[in-house]
């Protein structure tokens, strides 16, 4: 017996790149059958106990989303694992990758048992946690990786503190490979980055910001690479932004290490001009670049150069934006914002959404080891349901983050999430 038929959808498979009519059958949280026919639709419907007709909408892998901050511990006014796991659901993230940088850092098997326990018990959706590659983030001392490991953690950053002591940072990936762990790293010189606030140029110097060169990423990022090669460890870059690091990353790949890359949703679809006046919502890090860039991260993910779209989820609350943009916090909240945002490339063309959630939900899947992200017999039965032609005008307070510090506030938008499951459980029905 079928525990469920989702009947009637338009199936997005970022597997094989099929994009069509079909069905699924589910038991058991996970998927049964992938009908792309009617040959035995009929017998399934009669099998099935609940049958859901998708009205003809996309019906896809859940999202799972590389780099979310939650901040619990230490800043839970700013976002909790209750309200981020409602906010994935509402924006069909089935699986969110926490990042460390809390406060404090997630650096010990007790701190990381501690976040998938309350991430189990507060959260609809699935709740993978990364750890620390150094102790307290502070760039001096390993973390115990095999421990860590053992408590669940599926890979080991500092997040956006640069390990800027090379031997320190070689030892980490010395002894990353020999556990076969996954390092990601968040490529940058900090001495170049200091204090910049935006993108070096002419914008820059008219509105009078601290700014930092691309060069900036593509050294950091050629350093990575070089160690990377030296160790033969698992290495990946979260949030590559310019087109400087792409030729890097393309000659690193080549050579046949073992690297990744990836790039959040408001570098793909925002650039430096949207800073505007001032507008701190559109502070990140890195900063907002110029559209030549935009247009070639773009083109990198078309052709599989970049391997994950993420959104780089960080809730800041009023206090830390309402700031001069200088002194602003950086960061946006994203989890509810991703799909929409990623409409914007799928109705300009230049992404289909078999390569969109090839992207944002099989690549960061197989990177991680985990069995989701995919549409065939056996996989859990994440998925999100969801119509990419829907418009909207985007409200900051009907977020479900408690931080709503987004850039895309009053933003006309198109595609809408119907609904959300994890392991066949209706998790969200707008």
């Amino acid at each position: 017996m079928t525990d469920m038929l989702l009947t009637n959808a338009r199936l997005i498979d970022p597997e094989t790149g099929r994009d069509g009519p079909g069905a699924l059958c589910i038991a058991d949280g996970n998927i049964t059958k992938v009908l792309t026919q009617d040959t035995d639709l009929e017998d399934k419907m009669f099998r099935a106990r609940n049958i859901f007709d998708c009205g003809g909408k996309c019906l896809a892998p859940g999202i799972v989303d590389l780099g979310v901050k939650v901040c619990e511990p230490g800043e839970r006014h700013k976002e909790s694992f209750r309200s981020a796991g409602l906010a994935a659901a509402a924006g069909g993230v089935t699986t969110m990758v926490t990042r460390p940088d809390t406060l404090p850092a997630i650096d010990s098997p007790e701190q990381l048992e501690f976040i998938a326990r309350r991430g189990a018990e507060a959260a609809p959706v699935r709740i993978h946690p990364m750890a620390a590659l150094t102790k307290g983030r502070a760039g001096r001392e390993m973390v115990e990786i095999g421990f860590l490991q053992d408590a669940g953690a599926v890979a080991f950053s500092d997040a956006d503190a640069v390990v800027t002591d090379t031997r320190v940072f070689a030892r980490c990936l010395t002894y990353a490979h020999s556990l076969g762990a996954l390092v990601i790293a968040h490529p940058q010189d900090p001495g170049l980055s200091r204090g910049a606030a935006a993108t070096s140029g002419k914008f820059a110097s008219l509105r009078g910001l601290p700014a930092v060169s691309p060069m900036a990423e593509r050294l950091g990022l050629e350093r990575d690479l070089a160690l990377a090669e030296m160790t033969g460890a698992r290495y990946h870059a979260d949030n590559l932004s310019c087109t400087a690091s792409l030729a890097a990353l393309d000659r690193a790949k080549k050579a046949g290490l073992d690297v990744s890359a990836g790039a959040n949703i408001h570098h793909l679809t925002l650039n430096a001009l949207d800073v505007g006046d001032y507008r701190t919502f559109f502070k990140m890090k890195p900063p907002l670049r110029d559209e030549d860039d935009r247009v070639a991260l773009v083109e990198a993910v078309a052709s599989g150069l970049i391997d994950v779209i993420s959104s780089m989820h960080t809730p800041q609350d009023e206090e830390s934006k309402r700031l001069p943009f200088e002194e602003a916090a950086s960061g946006a909240v994203a989890l509810e914002t991703l799909l929409p945002a990623a409409m914007r490339l799928y109705h300009s063309g230049a992404l289909d959404l078999p390569q969109l959630f090839r992207a944002m939900s099989l690549i960061p899947s197989r990177r991680l080891g985990l069995p989701t992200g995919r549409l065939a017999a056996g996989a859990p039965a994440d998925l999100v349901l969801f119509d990419p032609d829907a418009p909207f005008v985007l409200d900051r307070f009907a977020l479900r983050s408690k931080s709503k510090n987004t850039p895309f506030d009053g933003a006309r938008m198109e595609g809408r999430v119907l609904r959300t499951w994890v392991g066949g459980k209706d998790v969200f029905a707008a």
